[in-house]
């Protein structure tokens, strides 16, 4: 490649860099110019032929408008829990479990995010993890950012192995059930000894970047029960791994943390005496909401606060379990565009299996879960008539008007990404950019490859929006890159999922869908500046280990 088409290639994540992180520009104006920079260098460098391009543009926005369906839908189901007073008791909940901010972030912000990746992945976690701990004081950045990290070990095997089964099992030559579950079983061995430290970072950086006292020492108080609570998730989904295959490890692993973290939480084992909370007025409201909790009837009981979003994760879990039925009703049903503008690029869409579609269902059947027309709010007591269609209309409003700033970015990011992929047609005789890019990089860096595998996988989410896109795009090229460098295959792939988890904690598609979520559209720079340096650990770390114990 001549220095201009290196330039050309690297452009979609520099523009990113630059303009999101380092200009600090909103995703509403740094993706649009993103794009716009990205494609007239494609057309003009890479020789990408136009209607390749444009072709390319239109998939990412079928992609986007798939994306966009599930933020609405989150968005939707949030509002009417909102209205129906599902918030308030789910908040009064935790208030008598732990009001300990450090407990709330490990049992939402790592293990209930870590279930909802197993059952749904594709940014559906953080779409519900972040809002919920707005609900309960946390801040929206705070919210996001914590959230956007924990999504990150869990997504191995992310809705039902996915990941592993179709990014590993259609990116790799010659895939074999054998060599998946090596794989996989190399990967969460790895993560036993990296991932386990993630709820003690979430903590760290919740306690140094996030409260009033800016200090490292509450977080390292709960240290034990910070590291327990990885090692809840990571060894039980080790052994799902091992005993079942790829398909569950994050769903029961997470399912048997919550079960721990939660009992131990309820009796203050391994707690700190003193609660931890953001600022005075923190301790404050939370302590009243407490009192308020344990003396006062609440206005439904906790299950049925919960009962929405317990069946949106039963409804997607039952959906993507392949030998039941439900997945094949849902997804018979494809509207496809095939060949766009006579390409070979296609795009299909199924509307009935998209998470969205699950949010939106259960969000109509809230409005009878939580009997609407008369709820009382546990915070004051106060009797509050409301019409279920009235509900549902202020929710969908109230929606729709936060759904802006993200159909800007992501019908913007989403095309960008599509044409860095679609590449490979082009009259200058070039492979695609990500693959001319990793070419250059296993050219250079064979001998460390090592470290350099996992930010490949990293490289790949961050720009494909999804761990298993990556796997899809980089495995082969791993797999050779392992064969000429004399390196354990199965170790490379592993590395592969491990910073394919790892970009996930930085991808736009996924910062952009969370933020607005929480009405922090304009501050994705912010929250990338934020989940850098986790995401840098993860790939690091997982190199460091590979090395010292499996090499």
């Amino acid at each position: 490649m001549t220095s201009l088409q290196w330039l050309t290639a690297l452009m979609p994540v520099l523009s990113v860099f630059v303009l999101l992180v380092l200009l600090r520009l909103p995703a509403t104006r740094a993706m649009p110019l993103s794009l716009l920079v990205s494609a007239l260098l494609a057309l003009l460098v890479w020789q990408m032929p136009l209607r390749q391009l444009l072709a390319a543009m239109l998939e990412g926005s079928v992609i986007a408008i798939s994306i966009l369906w599930i933020v609405f839908g989150a968005i939707l189901l949030l509002n009417v829990l909102r209205h129906s007073g599902g918030l308030d008791v789910i908040r009064a909940g935790f208030a008598k479990l732990s009001p300990d901010r450090r407990v709330q972030t490990i049992l939402i912000g790592w293990l209930f995010v870590s279930f909802l990746e197993g059952a749904a992945g594709f940014g559906t976690p953080a779409a519900i993890a972040a809002p919920l701990l707005v609900a309960l004081g946390f801040s929206p950045l705070a919210a996001v950012v914590l959230a956007l990290i924990a999504d990150s070990s869990s997504v191995s095997f992310g809705a039902v192995g996915t990941p592993v089964l179709v990014g590993m099992g259609q990116g790799m030559a010659a895939a074999s059930p054998q060599a998946l579950q090596a794989i996989a079983l190399t990967a969460i061995g790895i993560d036993v000894l990296v991932a386990s430290l993630l709820p003690l970072i979430l903590c760290l950086i919740l306690t140094r970047f996030f409260s009033e006292d800016k200090s490292w020492w509450p977080a390292l108080q709960l240290a034990p029960f910070a590291i327990l609570g990885g090692l809840a998730f990571t060894v039980p989904a080790y052994a799902v791994a091992w005993a079942l295959g790829p398909e569950f490890p994050s769903i029961l692993g997470a399912l048997v943390g919550l079960a721990l973290m939660s009992t131990l939480a309820r009796y203050r084992i391994l707690l700190p005496k003193r609660a931890w909370y953001f600022s005075a007025e923190d301790k404050t409201q939370s302590e009243d909401l407490q009192r308020q909790a344990l003396s006062m009837p609440l206005a439904m009981p906790l299950w049925r606060a919960w009962s929405p979003y317990v069946l949106v994760a039963v409804l997607l879990v039952l959906s993507r379990v392949p030998q039941l039925p439900l997945q094949g009703w849902l997804s018979g049903w494809v509207l496809r565009w095939p060949d766009i503008l006579g390409t070979s690029i296609s795009a299909s869409l199924a509307p009935l299996y998209l998470p969205g579609s699950f949010f939106v269902w259960v969000a109509l059947l809230t409005l009878w879960l939580h009997k609407s027309p008369l709820h009382k709010n546990p915070l004051d007591q106060s009797v509050q008539r409301q019409s279920p269609l009235r509900c549902l209309q202020q929710a969908g409003r109230d929606s729709l008007a936060r759904l802006g700033p993200a159909t800007i970015a992501l019908m913007a990011s989403v095309p960008m990404v599509r044409i860095f992929l679609q590449s490979g047609v082009n009259e200058a005789g070039l492979a695609a950019m990500p693959f001319e890019l990793a070419q250059v990089a296993a050219l250079h860096l064979a001998d460390y490859w090592l470290w350099v595998a996992p930010l490949v996988g990293a490289l790949g989410s961050f720009l494909a929006g999804s761990a298993t896109f990556s796997n899809m795009m980089f495995a082969s090229f791993q797999q050779a890159v392992a064969a000429e460098a004399a390196l354990p295959e199965t170790l490379v792939l592993g590395l592969q999922l491990l910073g394919a988890n790892a970009g996930n904690m930085i991808c736009v598609v996924n910062v952009v869908a969370a933020a607005s979520v929480v009405n922090l559209s304009g501050r994705e720079g912010d929250i990338i500046r934020y989940t850098l340096v986790p995401m840098l650990y993860y790939c690091l770390a997982a190199s460091l280990v590979a090395v010292l114990f499996w090499y």
